[in-house]
């Protein structure tokens, strides 16, 4: 074993021991993921948790996200701050449902589209 695999190993084993439980790591759908990390953006970790659990319980899919009403979508996300965020995750769902047929894209080409 080279050193950067013992490295990676090391880091591994630390993760297993030390990671924090984290909600959207429970589950690691495309969609889950996506969520977090665009409220992830700017806020801190232990502020986003209960956000993330109540915005999910109402809003499980791309589909319930591109068809939630705006207003609802406001209330949702209020205390989060920055709620040009929340808009732009709506019309990214709203694209996601008409360009790719309500499946995130996973290859990089059309993510940038």
């Amino acid at each position: 074993m080279d050193k950067i695999q013992k490295f990676q190993q090391a880091l591994l084993n630390w993760y297993e021991g030390n990671a924090r439980i984290l909600p959207w790591r429970d589950d690691p759908s495309p969609y889950r993921v996506w969520i977090s990390e665009i409220m992830l953006q700017q806020t801190r970790v232990e502020a986003v948790k209960p956000y993330f659990e109540r915005f999910l319980q109402e809003v499980p899919t791309i589909l319930d996200l591109a068809a939630l009403p705006e207003d609802r979508l406001m209330k949702l996300w209020e205390g989060l701050g920055y709620y040009s965020r929340a808009r732009n995750l709506k019309k990214a769902a709203c694209m996601v449902m008409g360009q790719y047929h309500g499946r995130l894209p996973s290859d990089r080409k059309s993510l940038q589209t």
